[in-house]
């Protein structure tokens, strides 16, 4: 799928979808709670109320830079605690190519955070070793949030991906820490969202009078924008990512601004009496 924001092309390059099965992170998205909300279905949920929600990078192409914001799985992992994200093999980096997007054709890469699904296609397996994929990019990512997981993850799979997926980037000398709020290029600034993970950022671009929201995972499906107090199981901060989904989106509520979700596809985002609604684009 493709948009424009002015002068910016947005590609999504899906790496995994799913239908249903999202329980584990959204433990309060029941079938009848979802069916309650007619303009979720069908665009991002079943007739029965199952969520469709995918795990994709987003090639962001502004007229100087050719970014992925996120990226993913990857190949070849280990020690995830989701079985199925062990040890993959999948056809993502020739897909990107097909799409015109060859690794090596990549100058950025932008972590709105560190988490497993976010990070995967940072690295790549060659000789053993994981060795940046993108060997032509600098990787950005947030200060705040480099810092915690180097500083904190201690639970074992948050160890396997930080040395995997991060750390291989830092010891290459390609990564950037940025502040949360950093300026990447003239058309994309990046706006602090925590609540998901410590340091989370959401990326707001701006171009030719338009302007676009990629937020990330400040909300994982739609239904958290009914329900701003259905924080995920993974919110390391429940708390402030209600007050943060609440911000963000009354700052880009009723405007001309497409919105584009780390899990789910774009729209715009309405207000709702004292929650809010996203409509899909036709």
């Amino acid at each position: 799928m493709r948009w424009t924001i002015g002068r910016v092309k947005i590609t999504k390059i899906v790496e995994l979808e799913t239908v249903g099965s999202t329980r584990f992170i959204l433990p309060l998205a029941t079938n009848e709670e979802i069916r309650k909300h007619p303009w979720l279905i069908p665009p991002f949920a079943t007739d029965e109320g199952r969520l469709k929600m995918s795990i994709h990078s987003l090639v962001v192409e502004t007229p100087s830079r050719r970014i992925v914001v996120d990226t993913g799985l990857g190949n070849d992992k280990e020690g995830r605690n989701v079985p199925t994200w062990n040890n993959r093999k999948e056809p993502f980096l020739e897909t990107m190519t097909a799409a015109g997007f060859p690794p090596d054709s990549i100058d950025t890469v932008l972590c709105t955070h560190l988490h497993v699904d976010h990070v995967g296609w940072n690295t790549r397996l060659a000789g053993g070793k994981w060795v940046p994929t993108f060997a032509n990019a600098r990787y950005v990512f947030g200060k705040t949030e480099y810092e915690h997981w180097r500083d904190h993850s201690d639970a074992p799979d948050k160890v396997a991906v930080f040395n995997d997926s991060v750390k291989p980037i830092a010891d290459a000398g390609k990564a950037d820490l940025v502040a949360s709020d950093a300026r990447v290029c003239d058309e994309i600034t990046l706006i602090p969202t925590p609540g998901h993970s410590p340091g989370h950022m959401s990326i707001h671009i701006q171009s030719a009078g338009e302007q676009g929201l990629l937020t990330g995972d400040v909300a994982h499906h739609p239904c958290q924008m009914a329900h701003l107090d259905w924080s995920s199981t993974a919110d390391s901060d429940p708390a402030q990512s209600v007050a943060t989904r609440r911000e963000l989106f009354s700052r880009f509520a009723d405007t001309p601004t497409l919105v584009i979700g780390g899990h789910f596809n774009a729209g715009h985002i309405k207000r709702d009496g004292d929650a809010f609604k996203f409509v899909a684009l036709a």
